[in-house]
């Protein structure tokens, strides 16, 4: 029988949530009377978060558990559990109990009656500290700027996903809190429901300013990416036009005051201007032709992957 269900939920260092997490998804789940599975992606904790998978996989069938070698990363650890479920319908949750599995239904009923391709939650009511509100409100205007998507919460790891959808998603870095903008521009269709956010009872957060840091920077990239991925000569060819352009100008009127009026130009600054602008037009240029045949070869390739599985339980 095919699994109509996956629920993935990374997890790293959340031993005391483990147990209770799994058990309020299977609640949620039962009553839907579905075939599915909950795969927890265990990301290089130190804790005992594996062994306490390991012992709750012995008792249900429904479980499986995805180790990875070490701490790669939330978006590497999600890019894990979606390649290893099977359902045709994906959950992605976090295990720290702040997502609430109650919602589960509500974002499947939504997915299947407006045959929407990607249903994100927004946290509207967060129990998050001050400073973590204000900085996530900072980032969430910083980021619509930039990827002109209106999805409120981008960061809520509660979604749910046709499983088309997450088939060619490259996630790396912070890039798991830019899924609906990568998903957006590749043309799939995305909405969202308010959902249930609860405080952290057990363990720490792993939001800092570093996290923060890495999130603007990966914003750049993916807003970079996704306007030039398929022709960064667009991008590098305009910028050396526009340099040569400029030194070829500046050149032409130290010719000029050379040739026509007897004045030295080589001790003028506007000599180098125009020397500079020329060669770097042109590397601008010849970069971009370079770039170009990279993205040839990068969507040549197959099979990438940002992480090394140690160990699955099923």
């Amino acid at each position: 029988m095919d699994l109509e269900l996956s629920v993935v939920i990374p997890a790293y260092n959340e031993e005391e949530n483990i147990e209770p997490c799994c058990q309020e998804v299977k609640t949620a789940l039962e009553p839907l009377g579905i075939n599915y599975e909950i795969i927890f992606v265990d990301d290089g904790s130190t804790d005992l978060t594996f062994k306490k998978l390991s012992d709750l996989s012995k008792n249900n069938e429904k479980l499986k558990v995805v180790k990875l070698r070490k701490n790669f990363g939330q978006s590497a650890a999600l890019r894990a559990g979606l390649d290893h479920a099977t359902g045709r319908t994906i959950v992605t949750m976090d295990a720290d109990l702040q997502n609430d599995p109650k919602d589960i239904p509500k974002l499947l009923e939504k997915l299947e009656k407006e045959d929407l391709d990607v249903v994100c939650g927004w946290r509207f009511d967060r129990k998050d500290s001050f400073s973590k509100k204000l900085f996530s409100k900072f980032a969430n205007r910083i980021r619509k700027r930039f990827t002109g998507e209106t999805i409120h919460d981008s960061g809520c790891t509660l979604r749910t996903y046709v499983k088309e959808s997450t088939e060619s998603l490259e996630l790396y870095g912070e890039l798991h809190r830019y899924i609906p903008a990568m998903l957006s521009w590749k043309g799939y269709r995305i909405g969202e429901i308010k959902t249930n956010h609860r405080e952290r009872k057990y363990g720490k957060t792993k939001y800092n300013w570093k996290r923060i840091v890495k999130g603007f920077l990966d914003l750049l990239v993916v807003t970079f990416w996704q306007k030039y991925s398929m022709r960064p000569i667009h991008i590098f060819g305009s910028m050396g036009i526009v340099l040569s352009f400029i030194g070829g100008i500046v050149s032409a009127y130290l010719v000029i005051l050379r040739l026509f009026y007897g004045i030295g130009i080589t001790d003028r600054p506007l000599f180098t201007v125009g020397i500079m602008s020329l060669v770097i037009g042109t590397q601008f240029f010849t970069i971009g032709i370079l770039a170009d045949i990279l993205v040839k070869v990068y969507y040549g390739q197959n099979g990438r992957k940002n992480y090394l599985v140690e160990r699955i339980i099923e």
